[in-house]
């Protein structure tokens, strides 16, 4: 596996961007230990108070970290401890140059290394967007006692079964066919306010080049969209213990997002958590509904963690 890693300087002076890095090593191959130099670095942002029960935001494709940074202030300032991880492939984390080096399985498993076996999160306040509900969820799926809400928002768990939309179907053959994949206009694209310059820059900063985007042209097609994707059934499996998760769990879905629009039924049908809880429309939102009502949604979050604690 060829790994490249973004250069530090790509990443100074980026707008409403003060935090402090923070890095982990996991294992490259799941299953080898981590030995020699099969490893990857991944960095996550890490704040407030470090006795605190975290909550854990993780993004998705093909955004990184400074998603967050409008929803991590609040946060800290309600008491919480926030950690926000940029998947492998994304942000300030390594990056395999060669697409087939993805796979929805490695990247459950290199957050697995993560956040069980680098951080030992506990008591975790999930919230997953995109696909960081569709790694996320398979975390929870496989330790749910270490879990204890989960807030999803535009987001879903996909086993291949029914068709997926004409707006998802349309990205992912942009993802494949595309000569140039302008990372900062697809985030700008997908929000339903216009990003300034700036934030567009910074959101191509992790990619100075095509080189270090093949996890981001890769993620569409990992989606499971038939029985016979390799993740269908890991998915499939995943869901049978979310039928039985029956701490709080929240949708937050946004009113502007064509691409999973009306995917929170699964979750209010089939999760026992899910019930009686004040499932919210988030107003104003795009698919990048963090980048829309960053501030809101945090608020959504706070008043979740008091309303169930």
């Amino acid at each position: 596996m060829d790994v490249i890693r973004t250069p530090d300087e790509r990443f100074e002076d980026l707008p409403d961007f003060a935090f402090a890095p923070h890095y982990a090593s996991v294992p490259a191959e799941p299953g080898d230990g981590g030995s020699g130099d099969t490893t990857l670095r991944v960095h996550y942002l890490e704040e407030g108070p470090a006795d605190a029960s975290p909550v854990l935001l993780m993004h998705g494709e093909p955004s990184w970290s400074y998603l967050y940074r409008h929803m991590i202030p609040p946060l800290v300032a309600a008491g919480h401890r926030v950690i926000a991880p940029d998947l492998v492939g994304f942000g300030r984390s390594d990056k395999p140059t060669r697409m087939e080096d993805y796979s929805y399985a490695r990247h459950v498993a290199w957050m697995s290394s993560l956040v069980f076996d680098h951080l030992d999160l506990r008591d975790i306040t999930f919230f997953g967007q995109d696909w960081g509900g569709l790694v996320g969820l398979r975390l929870v799926a496989a330790q749910p006692d270490r879990f204890a809400r989960l807030v999803v928002a535009n987001t879903g768990l996909p086993t291949g079964h029914g068709a997926m939309s004409e707006a998802f179907l349309a990205w992912q053959k942009f993802s494949q066919e595309a000569e140039h994949f302008p990372v900062g206009a697809i985030v700008n694209g997908g929000s339903a306010s216009d990003l300034p310059p700036e934030v567009v820059a910074a959101y191509d900063a992790p990619f100075p080049d095509d080189s270090y985007k093949a996890g981001a042209r890769i993620f569409p097609t990992l989606v499971p969209t038939s029985l016979d994707d390799p993740a269908s059934a890991d998915n499939i499996a995943a869901w049978e213990v979310l039928g039985r998760f029956d701490r709080p769990v929240l949708c937050a879905f946004s009113d502007q997002d064509p691409i999973t629009k009306g995917g929170d039924a699964p979750f209010l049908e089939r999760i026992p958590g899910a019930a009686g809880q004040p499932h919210t429309v988030t107003e104003g939102g795009g698919h990048f509904l963090q980048e829309d009502c960053g501030p809101q949604l945090a608020q959504t979050v706070i008043d979740f963690i008091a309303s169930t604690a």
